[in-house]
């Protein structure tokens, strides 16, 4: 195929092809050269055009196939219009030629119809250039019309649009003629060509006047015609005509009308008039109505009724919203009267009156619901308001009037129903869609909505009735504030007008529809509203049969509301269960004896009202097991049992009954079946099995011999279908904008759909996916689908025989009957016949003997070869699960042979169609039938069948079902992937456009062979490439095909295609594709180009918006209108789109598309992303006035100002997005979010101002997201204060996030303050709303929550200005306070739970931030006080602020610490496991009741952790010393709530003392904790874990908590045991570190106990003899210690733990593996080094809680740790410094060697006997490491050996061997070249120089000191050179100082005539002093100062040595004299600046 790829075709590949090939190869060339031409240089193109025209043109004759005629066409007009015209006139006379030829056989057509698309491409491109050539082109075109056949006529039509297209207003001589051959077309019998002519006279209109002036009425007439009999595609185009044309005449400027004609302008009302007559009258015309229009027998056929219907939408949405706003009042009235009684012909049955009704639904949801706006919605509802209240009048004036004309006002009643139906259904989902948006238009008394619709509820027309009732329901679920007002207002109601029938059944639906509204409503409604209703119901129940007028009624409404109460689910159902139960048992007989008795009485009425009010106890025991069936227990079920045989015994005799009271009681024994067949069908089958006979014969009477002569296969059998075989069916069953319409068409002209009047008891239920109301089928249908469900459950579970019986009984019923009637018999036994097969697949049963496969196979077969595709469908899908559930392979295989056998000797379409699609079914369940023969066969067969082009429906259903074989024959069928795609593509290259549903089975079958490919497509062999290229040349194709569908099709297979080859598939022209089909008005075209776009941005998001605009600036030709890619790019388009979308499938994908963009390209563009954000939120700023904003008190008027500036922000620029919807903004709102945390992965900038600043002025590209911080705030300001709940929370959750985000970033202008400061005014008014008296707990509970983290960000230092935010916080407490009884009884008691656990956690929050800064403070004032005094400034504000903060919080700190310990009380309870539920408190806790405890569970477990921390903190911030002095007389332990304060004395317990309250409190805190820490579940929050620890340490950080752990052993091993598991599950770094300073200070308060202990023994026996001392400390006198009661043993497990996994070399298991012993050191990071530090420090304290003798069992484990650490961590590090871990190991060994243990007489000579082993592996270490010197720290090791010399008794290292070892290792040291290691080396020397005993310092000082000496002398020649060399000469020069002092007196002279000519010799003279470096003149004045100090305390030596050297007096005296005013002011700084060295010399001279 690359050799396609020329300008010029190559010829002689060409003629080496087969003849399909020849197509493929022609095919790609053109393709190619449309790419190149655009490209291609005028001058090349000139060269090579008359060759280039030559090769097209011969094309032409050659046949060519639909797609390829198409790019012969377009290449041709794009040839000419880039090089010369001047050949154009011969091809346009050759098109003409050829179409002229005479030759009418089929082989020539293709040519002809080649030359009409030819012209067609010519004219549109070059337009005008051709001169009046076009005269004569049309009239031929035209003439060939009269006798072309339907390809012609389409392909003619086509054309004539394009040469309209590029003619213009050129054109107007032909435009009657071609407006006369298009009204002949518009009404052809082929639907292509209607759609191809409406698409002409589409484009002629925007020329020809006429059309929508003089010959409107014709036009309009003509649509009306055309719709007749016209499938889906017909409806979309000519209604697209229809509403154009319509929207042209009204908004015309008539002027170009010749005079003779009327020149006014029309009207709308006439042109409303006109539609309105084609949806009343139909088609024949406005004079010449039909006789049987007169006598009012016909009714409007439904197509035309559904295609006026769209012409309307069309013609709103053409006109647009603007004009809907100003015109809806005439436009609302029209459409309603469309169903009022003024034509009474259109709604003469209940049927066409659902089906008018619907469509007038359609058009309100069409033009109110998809073009307003937000607020032009409310004002849309207003009026519908209206519109209801006129009606409503209408109705009370003729139900009151008893004047004589009562006859026909009721019929005006019954006229008006409709008109209400389809006004508070309209009304119902406006409000439903606005949300809580639409809370204004209720609070708006003028307009009633909520008077108008319950007004309306007494409507004597049940439909009406039922209706208002959903509509209230809708009104509930957007704003759930009004659930409880609306439920307790109908209760009211009903109760006071028990009387009135319509009131009873009215008011009973509006309470069932609204209980079936509080599942959809998060916040519920209380609790008590069950038992309520329950009361009302069983009033109802009783009352029935006092008054017969109304027994009927209540019954129905009592039964109504216990099944409605169900789905309140089993918390509210437990509490009535017994008296529901009852109930039931009492409504049916309780023995067969009482239900023949009960037949004998009774007349007609009272049999309707008895099998009423079964059929409800029916549907109510249903409604229970549904909603209920946590409740369904093993003794519910058999309470259930006892009435079921009645029941069943009822349905027996149902049909005698009827027959004795005649037909009166036919729908009420209907209803009775329904209900028993939907409830037997939810129950166990085992509970009913004794009925299973009788309950059979019933339903296969029901099945056999139906009531209702409909044909219900549209309900029945799609279910029973596969979803990707209805797609045969055409798209009426597919899924599309206006199927809600398109529905009845499906229906048959018997039935019009579902209603809500057919079944009431739907009102409670959630309608279908896509309905917006239930719609239940009339009950002789929804019998027919119960039954069909029923029978299939029993079937399963009755025996073979029985089996065998009643598929026998079937099978004859069908044979009896005849005609139509066989069909509807056919047809329900195959539906029920199916759903058995389907239960029994699932219960992996079976289906033996023979016999009983023999009559299901014959009952499959029947229905195969039925005349109803539908049933063919089901019946294919039935063959294949009968082979399923037979799985038996000879069986399936005779199953297939059946099927070949029919295939190859049918001709018929109906067999063949039937049987190719039950081929590809066997596969669907038998996952391939692994023989290749059989696949070979079947490949075979359907390959013959897909090229029969005799019958596109035979084509259609093989390739389908090969696709199927394709997709599940796995790689079995790569041997027939190459034969399979090249006859794809061969059908796709020839088959006609006009047959789409062939080349849509041709789209799936190459979708399924791509996948079959699947990632093989990557590879680069010929075969492969090959495939690839045909799999690419068949998308292309599909993509240029018109039908939408088709397009769909080729869009998914290049997505597949993309995601496994993506670098074959060119992705800029997907991209165009999908941009060009964004907005398709194909539902399942959009739905394809959403799926592939977010498939490609998760790879590609940059790249796809680039070549997204880029295609839009490229492109000429006009894009759709409604997508703005240009200015808003591709992410604004979409989320344009999401706003208009309905599809919730589509809306999602568009969502994940968008965020998949965002996650890509966020922090790239990101203005570009916030300004779209912005956009969104923005647009609606116009709609919140801000009146929310409190402006009563004087100091907020700052705020009002901020508040409002926000919002008045100037609007004149046009927003590319106009009033979005409140779903769309919530959106953007999370897109803010989702964008802040992108920025915080990108890196700190976005976080830092100055920083970003630097950056932005370096590369004026970079963006960062703080320099976009006001317009953050600014949107959650938007948010936050919108009348939208939803938004709301997503505004406040925003604000939360940028508070948390930018609390700590400064302000580079101000100092000392912070960037947020500048928007407290915005913080605080965003918030206020939130917390007025009317805004819903959940939105408060967040703002409480924002409050809390503005307060706690520290940002506001200024006391008043938080005050304002405080001020809400103290409110909202003072709610809390007031406690259950003041709650509103609005929602549910748990919503008051959410709200106050929010309040306290926002409490804890700001409190535990309060205690932190004053810690802080605390730390800093105590360090600036060491400081000096010029900061006192910034650190008395710093005070301020935070003593503040605490003083604000300590006034409600009484209140707040009583509220926390009852939450963390309540808490405890709820925690308690299930078996522990009988000891919770009757009457619930403080904060939740005890009917709602699962709700409430969930928010204390959201909150508990804040509020324990807080409760810990307050309780050691009072030492737990105080008890609450007002608590005297109450029960301390609880304190006073709500619901401790009523109780009397006599049930409190005796007052308990402060230590027990103190120790129940410490038990609760510690309880809660250890219980959570447990187990923490892996979802549990960081946070929750880190507060809880830091609880634990609050708690250890006062004595008496210390006291009560370090006392009881068990409860610290246990809360040890704890920590060590939650070490080892969590990784995090935090978390350990919390955990182990919890460990510690366990160990610090054992060491507490053992040390009091001691002190208290040694009181106790201050005379006795030591010896009897009882040994304290764990380890008593044996030293064993006792894993799981060893509190030393678990604190050295976890040490272990920690230790071992940041180091793992310590693990002696591991040591001894080569993986470890490489020898190199692993550095540990950062938080690890503080993790094995924090251990180490633990490990030090241990032997301190050990007795000696256990003390020296743990003593060799801790020693091996601490060394491990240190020969490990000990490594050099680049700066000097000693790392972390090192400086721990040695804190913790100075700790341990100084540990009184060592000098305890019991362990002091073990001890030793260690301690020396530790300090040889200390050396040994050192040793080792002599490979290894290069990494090895010294210092660290000789800082080691130096702390075991100073801190061990003597007796551990003056042993003579290690002795030396360690002066050794001394020498060594001195000896290095490194001037830091000297340094400290010499440091180290010095302090052991002056231990005290002088058996451990003299062997040092007589090894070591004369090097010392000697390297000092050394000095005098080379002098320091730079700082670190000074250093070591400074500290030598000290260390001789304090030898000398420390020497005996005949030694001392002899060091200080050794010391004083160093000193001298580093003396400058003044001349030098001038220019001398630093480092020389700080020797000098060193040398000087200790010169200063020597001389007079060794005066006699001194003065010896300056007589004795002459040269060197006269050097000191010079300097002495030179230096003296220098010494003063350097001695000055030095004072004021104490550095290292003098702070080293005060401890010099210390020791």
């Amino acid at each position: 195929m690359e050799l396609a790829h020329s300008l010029l075709l190559n010829e002689e590949e060409y003629k080496q092809l087969g003849e399909y090939q020849k197509a493929e190869f022609i095919f790609e060339w053109l393709q190619f050269l449309e790419r190149l031409l655009p490209v291609t240089s005028r001058a090349d193109i000139k060269e090579n055009q008359k060759k280039l025209v030559e090769q097209l043109t011969s094309l032409l004759n050659n046949s060519p196939g639909p797609p390829t005629r198409r790019l012969v066409a377009k290449n041709l007009a794009v040839l000419y219009s880039t090089g010369d015209t001047f050949s154009v006139y011969q091809t346009i006379e050759k098109c003409n030629e050829l179409i002229r030829s005479k030759d009418d056989s089929p082989s020539y057509l293709p040519t002809k119809l080649a030359a009409v698309v030819c012209l067609g491409y010519l004219y549109k491109k070059l337009g005008r250039i051709l001169g009046n050539s076009f005269t004569d082109t049309v009239g031929n075109v035209l003439k060939a019309m009269k006798n072309a056949e339907s390809q012609g006529r389409y392909e003619i039509m086509l054309s004539l649009q394009n040469i309209l297209k590029g003619l213009g207003a050129a054109a107007i001589p032909c435009h009657r003629d071609i407006y006369k051959a298009a009204r002949s077309c518009l009404t052809d019998r082929s639907m292509a060509v209607r759609c191809a002519a409406a698409k002409c006279l589409l484009e002629l209109q925007n020329e020809a006047v006429f059309m929508w002036s003089t010959d409107l009425d014709s036009v309009v007439t003509l649509c009306f015609k055309s719709f007749e009999g016209s499938n889906y595609d017909v409806h979309l185009a000519v209604s697209k005509l229809l509403g154009t044309v319509l929207a042209r005449a009204l908004t015309s400027k008539q002027t170009t009308v010749p005079t003779k004609h009327n020149s006014r302008r029309i009207s709308l009302e006439e042109v409303m008039e006109l539609l309105g007559t084609g949806f009343l009258r139909g088609s024949s015309g406005f004079l010449r109505a039909s006789g049987d229009m007169l006598k009012g027998t016909s009714s409007v056929s439904r197509d035309i009724r559904v295609g006026v219907t769209q012409a309307y939408v069309v013609f709103a949405s053409t006109l647009g919203g603007h004009w809907l706003e100003r015109n809806f009042s005439a436009f609302l009235s029209h459409i309603l009267d469309l169903v009022s009684q003024s034509h009474p012909k259109a709604i003469q049955n209940q049927m066409d009156a659902i089906g008018c009704r619907c469509c007038v639904s359609f058009i309100l949801r069409a033009t109110v619901g998809g073009l307003l706006g937000e607020k032009a919605q409310i004002t849309a509802a207003k009026e519908i308001c209206q519109a209801i209240w006129k009606l409503k009048k209408v109705v009370d004036a003729s139900m009151s009037d008893s004047n004589l004309e009562t006859r026909i006002s009721t019929t005006e009643v019954t006229a008006s129903q409709h008109v209400l139906v389809c006004a508070l259904q309209e009304l119902g989902s406006l409000i439903h869609g606005l949300g809580t948006t639409a809370a204004p238009l209720l609070q708006d008394s003028s307009t009633g909505v909520l008077d108008a619709v319950v007004s309306v509820i007494l409507h004597p027309s049940t439909a009406v009735r039922l209706t208002a009732a959903w509509c209230l329901r809708c009104i509930a679920i957007a704003l759930p504030s009004y659930v409880s007002l609306l439920l307790n207002r109908c209760i009211e109601r009903l109760s006071a007008l028990k009387s009135s029938p319509e009131a009873v059944t009215g008011f009973s639906f509006a309470i069932a529809a609204l209980l079936g509204a509080v599942k959809h409503c998060p916040l519920g409604i209380p609790h008590g509203k069950g038992k309520v209703i329950m009361t009302v119901a069983e009033d109802l129940l009783c009352s029935a049969s006092q008054n017969s007028r109304l027994s009927l009624q209540r019954t129905q409404a009592g039964w109504l509301l216990i099944a409605a109460l169900m789905t309140l689910g089993p918390a509210v159902v437990q509490y009535h269960l017994p008296r529901i139960l009852m109930l039931w048992k009492c409504v049916f007989p309780s023995s067969p004896k009482d239900l023949e008795t009960e037949k004998t009485r009774g007349d007609s009425f009272t049999w309707q009202v008895t099998l009423e009010g079964r059929a409800g106890a029916l549907c109510a025991i249903k409604s229970f097991v549904s909603h209920c069936a946590g409740l369904l227990t093993d003794e519910v079920v058999q309470r259930l049992l006892p009435p079921l045989p009645s029941a069943v015994g009822l349905l027996t005799q149902l049909s005698s009954i009827s027959k004795s009271y005649g037909n009166s009681l036919k729908t009420s024994s209907t209803v009775y079946r329904h209900k028993l067949y939907e409830l037997l069908a939810v129950l166990p089958p085992k509970i009913y099995e004794g009925s299973f006979h009788a309950v059979l014969k019933e339903l296969v009477v029901d099945l056999t011999i139906p009531d209702s002569q409909i044909d219900a296969s549209t309900f029945l059998l799609p279910p029973l279908c596969h979803e990707d075989d209805l797609l045969l069916l055409g798209p009426l069953l597919q899924e599309s904008d206006h199927q809600f319409i398109e529905e009845q068409l499906l229906l048959g002209n018997s039935v019009a759909g579902g209603s809500l009047e057919y079944d009431p008891y739907s009102i409670y239920e959630k309608p279908a996916k896509r309905d917006s109301v239930p719609k239940p089928l009339p009950p002789t249908l929804s019998v027919i689908s119960a039954a069909t469900a029923l029978f299939g459950v029993i079937f399963c579970h009755i025996t073979e025989t029985q089996r065998l019986q009643v598929l026998e009984q079937l099978l004859n019923s069908i044979k009896q009957t005849k005609g139509s009637r066989q069909q509807i018999v056919q047809l329900n036994v195959v539906s029920a016949f199916s759903t058995s097969l389907k239960h029994l697949a699932n219960c992996k049963g079976s289906l033996s003997p023979e016999e009983v496969r023999r009559s299901a196979l014959t009952l499959i077969l029947g229905a195969l070869e039925s005349n109803n595709p539908l049933l063919r469908c089901a019946a294919a899908e039935c063959w294949a699960r009968l082979a399923q559930v037979v799985s038996d392979s000879a069986f399936t295989a005779g199953l297939a042979q059946v099927s070949f056998d029919k295939l190859k000797s049918a001709r018929d379409v109906v067999s063949r169609t039937g049987h190719s699609l039950a081929l590809g079914c066997l596969y669907r369940y038998l996952g391939g039938i692994s023989s290749t023969q059989h696949l070979n066969a079947c490949v075979g067969i359907l390959y013959t069948l897909s090229q029969d082009s005799t019958s596109p429906d035979v084509q259609a259903w093989a390739l389908h079902s090969l696709s199927l074989i394709v997709d599940l024959a796995g790689p079995l069928y790569h041997v027939h992937v190459e034969p399979t795609l090249s006859l794809v593509l061969m059908l796709l290259l020839t088959v006609p456009p006009t047959y789409t549903e062939v080349h849509q089975s041709l789209g799936r079958c190459l979708n399924a062979l791509i996948t079959t490919l699947g990632p093989e497509l990557q590879g680069s062999s010929a075969t492969v490439s090959a495939l690839r290229t045909s799999c690419l040349l068949g998308c292309a194709v599909m993509q240029d095909n018109p039908d939408c569908l088709v397009q769909a099709q080729a869009i998914s297979c290049l997505q597949q295609l993309h995601m496994f080859a993506p670098r074959h598939v060119n992705l800029s022209s997907l991209v165009s594709c999908l941009c060009v089909n964004l907005c398709s008005s194909y539902l399942l075209l959009r739905r394809a180009v959403v799926a592939c776009l977010r498939q490609l941005v998760q790879r590609e998001a940059a790249e796809v918006s680039e070549y997204a605009v880029a295609l839009v600036k490229e492109s000429r030709e006009d894009f759709a209108s409604d997508i703005n890619i240009r200015e808003i790019g591709l992410e604004g388009a979409l989320l344009g789109l999401l706003d208009k979308e309905l599809d919730q499938r589509l809306c999602q994908d568009i969502k994940d598309t968008l965020s998949h963009m965002l996650t890509s390209m966020a922090v790239e563009k990101l203005s570009f992303w916030l300004k779209l954000c912005k956009d969104v939120l923005a647009a609606s700023a116009d709609f919140n006035t801000v009146a929310s904003i409190d402006t009563t008190q004087e100091e907020e008027t700052t705020k009002v100002d901020d508040a409002s500036i926000l919002t008045s922000e100037s609007d004149e620029r046009f927003h590319p997005f106009s009033n979005p919807r409140w779903s769309t903004r919530v959106f953007a709102a999370e897109c803010v979010c989702k964008i802040i945390s992108q920025c915080e992965k990108a890196g700190s900038a976005h976080f830092d101002i100055t920083l970003a600043h630097e950056r932005k002025q370096r590369d004026l590209r970079d963006d960062f997201l703080v320099l976009h911080l006001a317009d953050l705030i600014r949107m959650a300001f938007m948010a936050a204060t919108d009348h939208s709940d939803q938004l709301r929370l997503s505004g406040l959750q925003t604000l939360q996030i940028v508070v948390r985000k930018f609390a700590a970033v400064p302000e580079p202008e101000f100092p000392g303050h912070l960037i947020l400061e500048q928007y407290q005014a915005n913080v605080g008014a965003a918030l206020r709303p939130a917390f007025a008296p009317e805004t819903p707990p959940d939105v408060t509970a967040k703002a409480c929550q924002v409050c809390s983290a503005w307060i706690a960000s520290g940002v506001v230092s200024d006391l008043n200005d938080l005050r304002r935010v405080h001020q809400l916080l103290v409110s909202s407490l003072v709610k809390v306070q007031a406690g259950k009884e003041a709650q509103s009884q609005q929602y549910n008691e748990s919503t008051s739970t959410m709200e106050i656990l929010a309040v306290l956690k926002a409490w804890a929050e700001v409190y535990i931030v309060a205690v932190e800064k004053q810690k802080n403070q605390s730390a800093t004032l105590n360090h600036s006080l060491k400081t000096a005094n010029s900061t006192e400034e910034s650190c008395r504000d710093v005070t301020s602020s935070a003593s503040g903060l605490a003083d604000l919080v300590q006034a409600d700190l009484g209140t707040l610490s009583k509220l926390w310990l009852a939450a963390l009380q309540d808490f405890a309870l709820l925690i308690l496991p299930s078996e522990y539920a009988s000891q919770l408190p009757a009457e619930g806790g403080a904060f939740y009741t005890a009917e709602t405890i699962d709700n409430a569970r969930p928010h204390y477990y959201n909150s508990w952790a804040l509020i324990l921390y807080a409760t810990a903190l307050w309780l050691t911030s009072t030492g737990f010393i105080v008890a609450d002095p007002d608590e005297g007389v109450n029960n301390l332990s609880r304190p006073v709530t709500p619901t401790t304060m009523c109780q009397d004395s006599s049930s409190r317990p005796s007052v308990k003392s402060p230590e027990d309250v103190n120790t129940d409190r410490f038990h609760l805190i510690l309880g809660i904790s250890v219980e959570f820490l447990c187990s923490p579940r892996s979802d549990v929050a960081m946070e929750n874990i880190i507060a809880c620890l830091r609880a634990l340490q609050t708690l250890f950080d006062v004595p008496w908590p210390r006291s009560k752990i370090g006392g009881d052993q068990e409860l610290a091993v246990e809360l040890l045991n704890v920590l060590h598991r939650l070490i080892l599950t969590r990784e995090s770094p935090d978390i350990q570190l919390a955990a182990l300073e919890v460990v510690r200070l366990i160990l610090f308060a054992a060491q507490e106990h053992v040390k009091e202990k001691r002190r208290s023994a040694e009181v106790d026996d201050g005379a006795a003899e030591k010896e009897t001392l009882p040994e304290f400390g764990e380890g008593k006198d044996t030293g064993g210690l006792v894993p799981g009661k060893s509190l030393v043993f678990a604190t050295l497990e976890l040490c272990v733990c920690i230790l071992v996994r940041q180091l793992p070399q310590l693990n002696p298991k591991l040591t001894c593996s080569p993986a470890v012993q490489s020898g190199k050191h692993l550095l540990l990071s950062e938080d690890g080094s503080r993790l094995v530090s924090a251990a180490l420090l633990i490990l030090s304290d241990v032997p301190a809680v050990c007795s000696p003798e256990g003390s020296v069992s743990v003593l060799p484990t801790i020693l091996y740790l601490i060394t491990g650490v240190l020969k490990e961590t000990a490594v050099k590090e680049q700066d000097g410094q000693l790392p972390l871990p090192v400086a721990a190991s040695l804190q913790a060994l100075k700790g341990l060697l100084s540990s009184p243990m060592a000098r305890a007489e019991k362990s002091r000579t073990a001890w030793t006997d260690l301690l020396r082993s530790a300090l040889v592996t200390v050396l040994d270490c050192w040793d080792q490491a002599d490979g290894l010197l290069q990494e090895l720290d010294e210092v660290s090791l000789l800082t080691a050996i130096t702390v075991f010399i100073m801190s061990t008794s003597p007796e551990v290292t003056t042993i003579e061997c290690l002795q030396k070892r360690c002066i050794e290792k001394f020498k060594v040291t001195l000896e290095s070249k490194d001037p830091l290691v000297q340094y400290k080396c010499y440091q180290l020397l010095h302090s052991i120089f002056q231990h005290p005993n002088k058996a451990v310092s003299y062997p040092y000082i007589h090894s070591l000191a004369s090097s010392i000496v000697g390297k000092l002398q050394e000095t005098e020649k080379s002098k320091p050179g730079n700082a670190a060399e000074l250093q070591v000469v400074q500290e030598g020069i000290k260390v001789v100082t304090a030898l000398t002092a420390a020497a005996e007196e005949e030694h001392r002279a002899h060091l200080v005539t050794c010391l004083l000519p160093i000193l001298i010799s580093f003396l400058l003279d003044e001349n030098a002093l001038g220019s001398a470096t630093n480092t020389a003149k700080n020797l000098h004045e060193f040398a000087l100062q200790n010169l200063m100090q020597i001389g007079p305390q060794y005066s006699s030596v001194f003065k010896k040595l300056m007589a004795s050297s002459p040269t060197m007096k006269a050097r000191l005296e010079s300097a002495v004299k030179g230096n003296q005013e220098s010494i003063k002011v350097k001695t000055a700084k030095l004072a004021k600046n104490p550095g290292k060295s003098s702070s080293i010399q005060l401890k010099t001279n210390f020791l």
